[in-house]
């Protein structure tokens, strides 16, 4: 049997290290997922910064010899297997994200908007509860990103120890976003943009 685990972190980087120590771990890359926030741009919309990193260590796939990966349009088609090529689709209420893995497929429908009930949707098909999806999706919207691994449930605690180790504390960020006034994710609020983005982001650096 298998369990989906699901994490939220404060930036792609820190998401992009818990996948790096998934694949060391024994987690295959067809059972990785990762979704970023692209909202301070990190990622070039105009593709002078974009490659195939199907390992997320943010070098060209191509250069390494590791084959070109596959855009996230053919990932979206059912390719979603391997790491693929990094690539940014809109959601709505988060704004642009960067997404590779399983979860691709998934966030297509929510790209469009559609039939899987926009990000929340998206994040509970990961294996997210609804509280906890509302969120991860605000934790994107501000900024964040998510990491999802399937993983054989007798491996589940190790590996949720491993994800944990530089993941947001949910309850903890939760409990600073109602503090501030919000109650739950809002498809239609307006996405952060970069300089609100850094700004949230220093509220929870060291």
């Amino acid at each position: 049997m298998t369990t989906t685990i699901s994490r939220l972190y404060n930036n792609y980087g820190d998401a992009r290290a818990a996948v790096q120590q998934l694949e060391v771990a024994g987690v295959p890359h067809a059972d990785i997922g990762i979704i970023a926030s692209n909202a301070d741009n990190w990622y070039s919309k105009d593709g002078k910064d974009t490659f195939p990193d199907r390992d997320l260590d943010g070098k060209d796939d191509r250069a390494e010899g590791a084959g070109t990966g596959a855009a996230i349009g053919a990932a979206a088609g059912g390719t979603a297997g391997l790491l693929t090529g990094l690539g940014l689709m809109a959601i709505p209420g988060v704004g642009p994200v960067v997404a590779a893995g399983w979860l691709v497929a998934t966030l297509a429908g929510a790209a469009a908007g559609g039939a899987t009930g926009g990000a929340l949707g998206a994040l509970t098909q990961a294996g997210i509860g609804k509280d906890e999806a509302d969120v991860y999706a605000e934790g994107l919207r501000r900024g964040g990103a998510v990491v999802s691994a399937r993983v054989a449930d007798n491996d589940a605690a190790r590996l949720q120890a491993i994800m944990d180790r530089s993941a947001v504390r949910v309850a903890d960020r939760a409990a600073a976003y109602r503090k501030s006034g919000w109650k739950s994710f809002d498809p239609n609020a307006k996405p952060y943009n970069a300089d609100q983005v850094q700004k949230e982001r220093s509220l929870y650096t060291k």
